[in-house]
């Protein structure tokens, strides 16, 4: 008895398991199909919000990655990397963590996108800032490999979603424009 529990057990996790590789695979395939994109929070940044000092265009007054971070960030980038995507079309925020994430990744040049700057703190307008990113990727023809590297508020604006640092979003454009989360990849 107590073995065929044992082995039940065994054959559970190993379902469980072979069904979230089979997921993970589906959401890489998806990264390279029409009308999907990968949204990413920032990497690791110690702290939460920016310095009472900030300035948009001033480095060091602005919550930075860690080693840990650009480590994190690198290691992104090689996923990436070992499920098929060598290049893709990368923009970011103005903010240098999510350009250092973005830099770091390592998949083609980085674009700076408006939209994607952070509305939290009021540093820019949220209106204003949701507004043209939806424009944006309401007239944006996905067809190849797009990340966008952001903050968690914007993800969470979008998608409905509140992701870690690091962590990917899988989103695919709706017919309607609307935007749907598939699933996420965590590092």
């Amino acid at each position: 008895m107590f073995k065929n529990i044992c082995l039940i057990l065994i054959f559970s996790v190993l379902f469980a398991n072979a069904n979230e590789n089979s997921d993970k695979k589906n959401l890489w395939k998806a990264l390279k199909s029409d009308n999907h994109f990968a949204i990413i929070r920032h990497a690791l940044a110690p702290g939460f919000g920016d310095p009472s000092n900030f300035k948009i265009d001033v480095k060091s007054t602005q919550r930075n990655l860690s080693k840990k971070g650009i480590s994190q960030a690198k290691s992104i980038g090689d996923m990436f990397r070992k499920n098929g995507i060598n290049k893709a079309e990368v923009y970011t925020s103005q903010w240098f963590r999510c350009q250092d994430t973005a830099k770091n990744i390592n998949l083609g040049n980085v674009t700076i996108n408006k939209g994607l700057n952070s509305f939290f703190e009021n540093h820019v307008n949220e209106k204003e800032t949701v507004g043209y990113l939806n424009l944006w990727l309401k007239n944006k023809k996905i067809n190849k490999p797009l990340l966008l590297v952001t903050h968690q508020v914007n993800i969470t604006t979008l998608t409905g979603y509140y992701p870690s640092s690091g962590e990917i979003v899988v989103v695919k454009k709706e017919d309607d424009n609307s935007f749907k989360v598939v699933g996420t990849i965590k590092k």
